[in-house]
């Protein structure tokens, strides 16, 4: 498999990737964090002031072209910041749950991060629903998944309530309301839920690689282990793997991430473009004696189908 498996041209800082089927231009779509990496400025300024990257795949995943920024999500003026894009297909239409901070700040504290929700039938224009009232003013990375009585939850991180996984539920995709903490035993974020060899799964950022959380009802969970943790020997594959996605078809699970090749550590300083640039990776998972395990260096070919339903 080809790696790294993208890199965006532009700014060389894709990051927190969504893949999902694109009805209308049959074709995959990766939507990400469009960070700055490039960049020159104070501190953290080039994570904020980032557009709503897509690449597009017509071969199934195998190879990626970009193809610009989500266009028409400004709510106010000025240039804001949009981050981890959450997209899924229900009833014909598309919703995108993005998180949303207001300007170019260059610190990550003292402003507001809310998640906003928006409906679109192309992926390309975009209708503004709402700013979902959640546990605190400062909420990121939603994953939206259906529940097995017909309503959906979305976990989601509190920043404000110790970087722990919070969750909401929802009987339309449009109310929600707030179920409480879930996830809590150390500080992380992005989690992502999905369903595979008759488990529930969640992967959770931790900043150490991603954990893993087992579920048989998507209520109680169950810790499962520690994934992409140990450096690859790919391309731009040798550090921790960060913020995912998980594309299941049938029996079979690849989890799309990003790395940054170049720091020896997370915590490292990001004061350099080297430091700063990322690439998306993609590897399979697998379900072995109960438990979730990625072997990032394992060859594999993906050959991802058209499908309806949660991307």
């Amino acid at each position: 498999m080809k790696a790294p498996l993208f890199r965006d041209p532009i700014f060389d800082g894709a990051a927190d990737p969504v893949v999902i089927w694109n009805r209308q231009a049959q074709e995959w779509w990766m939507i990400y964090t469009n960070r700055r990496a490039t960049a020159e400025g104070p501190k953290f300024a080039w994570v904020h002031g980032t557009d709503l990257g897509v690449a597009s795949s017509r071969d199934g995943g195998a190879s990626w072209v970009y193809r610009g920024t989500l266009t028409g999500l400004e709510t106010e003026w000025g240039r804001n910041t949009f981050w981890a894009p959450e997209v899924i297909w229900h009833e014909g239409l598309y919703h995108m749950y993005v998180s949303y901070i207001q300007g170019v700040p260059d610190d990550w504290y003292g402003h507001k991060r809310e998640l906003y929700h928006y409906t679109s039938s192309d992926l390309l224009n975009w209708t503004f629903v709402s700013n979902i009232k959640l546990s605190s003013e400062r909420v990121i990375d939603a994953c939206i998944h259906p529940l097995p009585g017909g309503e959906f939850r979305m976990w989601y991180k509190d920043e404000q309530n110790h970087s722990h996984t919070y969750a909401a539920d929802s009987a339309d995709l449009y109310t929600w309301t707030v179920v409480g903490p879930v996830i809590t035993d150390r500080a992380h974020e992005g989690p992502n839920v999905f369903r595979l060899a008759d488990s529930y799964w969640m992967i959770v950022d931790e900043w150490r690689g991603q954990g893993v959380y087992r579920s048989d009802d998507l209520h109680s969970w169950e810790r499962n282990g520690l994934i992409l943790d140990q450096p690859g020997r790919r391309p731009d594959d040798g550090t921790i793997g960060l913020h995912a996605d998980v594309v299941v078809q049938g029996d079979r699970a690849y989890i799309f991430y990003f790395t940054h090749p170049d720091r020896e550590h997370h915590g490292a300083a990001s004061s350099t473009y080297a430091a700063r640039r990322s690439s998306i990776q993609v590897a399979e998972l697998e379900v072995e004696q109960g438990r979730l395990v990625c072997d990032r260096d394992k060859e594999f070919v993906l050959a991802l189908t058209g499908e309806d339903g949660i991307g």
